[in-house]
């Protein structure tokens, strides 16, 4: 974590934007459609969070949003995710005149003091800046992943599994990635009862992990019972999706080589 004295940088060569082209009204109302935010709020000084999802409800991608000076939409999206993507998208254009392209693109994002450049990230006050430009910021190499891990932030196809993950379970809500009041999209009708007709009973929660292991290593209650799985980890530090009826005590993985915890109000919507 930085102080309030310091700044950390680092270049995310895994990233690919994904922009849209076609009249501006046309765009928002298209994407307005499809994902779980209200994306009218995103602008050339203002990301937004949001995700696609299966009819179902389930997760397929997560992006950041925003406008450029001309009022095209452009998505920040995990490159590994990026053509699916534009493929989903394109399904659902039909024959509205709208232009769907992606490419790589490094973003560098910066934590810690004030960069005066860049976006800010929305998912946490602590997250930082991604900068999608020429920007020309100072600081010190850091270590994205681990910081994204201590604020307990989800990554792509890691902690949100493709066509596994309800997005409420994830911590959308607590991220700033999803909208309860801006109408129909793909999935919403699922988000919606889960928001208010259930109690979530899973979820993914920041945990303290003794040992390594990879993304998906299941986990088990001292009595043998599954409790849920180790996702991204490292440092000491993981998030995991847990039954909260056992995440109480330590868990561990079934040849007893990993241990894990839930760090106390880890509930990403809390």
């Amino acid at each position: 974590m930085a102080s309030d004295h310091e700044r950390y940088l680092q270049r995310l060569i895994d990233r690919s934007i994904v922009t849209l082209g076609g009249d501006p009204a046309e765009q928002l109302d298209f994407l307005q459609s499809l994902v779980t935010n209200d994306v009218s709020r995103a602008a050339p000084d203002t990301l937004i969070y949001a995700a696609l999802l299966t009819p179902q409800g389930k997760y397929l991608s997560d992006f950041l949003v925003w406008r450029d000076a001309k009022g095209n939409f452009r998505l920040d999206v995990a490159r590994s995710q990026a053509t699916d993507l534009v493929k989903r998208l394109t399904m659902y254009r039909l024959r509205r005149p709208i232009k769907i392209t992606h490419a790589e693109h490094p973003v560098t994002v910066v934590w810690g003091n004030d960069p005066s450049a860049g976006l800010r990230d929305p998912r946490h006050p602590n997250l930082g800046w991604r900068l999608y430009d020429d920007d020309t910021v100072e600081g010190a190499a850091g270590d994205y992943d681990l910081h994204r891990l201590s604020l307990a932030v989800p990554e792509s196809g890691i902690d949100l599994v493709v066509n596994d993950t309800y997005v409420l379970e994830a911590g959308f809500e607590g991220l700033a990635g999803v909208d309860f009041r801006k109408g129909c999209y793909v999935g919403q009708e699922i988000v919606a009862r889960m928001k208010h007709k259930t109690d979530l009973r899973k979820g993914l929660v920041r945990v303290t992990v003794d040992g390594s292991a990879p993304p998906s290593e299941p986990l088990l209650t001292t009595d043998g019972k599954a409790a849920g799985t180790l996702h991204s980890n490292r440092d000491g530090i993981g998030l995991a999706h847990l039954r909260f009826d056992r995440s109480v005590g330590i868990l561990s993985d079934s040849e007893g080589k990993v241990f894990v915890e839930a760090t106390q109000n880890s509930r990403n919507t809390e």
